[in-house]
């Protein structure tokens, strides 16, 4: 894997992850409770990549 900086990992799941917390305001504000439970699910998902690849044991 040469030439791919592993720390673009983890901030690119921040970014994902904050993307998809404004999402949650946005279909909170426009009552579209279907939408929140998907942006959860990917906030999650997101939120674990991060952790993981920033942690004190990143993989």
């Amino acid at each position: 894997m040469d030439g791919i900086a592993p720390i673009l990992t983890p901030i690119a799941a921040v970014g994902v992850a904050a993307i998809m917390a404004l999402a949650i305001v946005t279909h909170t504000r426009r009552a579209e409770p279907s939408a929140i439970v998907v942006n959860l699910v990917l906030l999650a998902a997101a939120a674990f990549v991060a952790w993981g690849r920033f942690g004190p044991y990143s993989y």
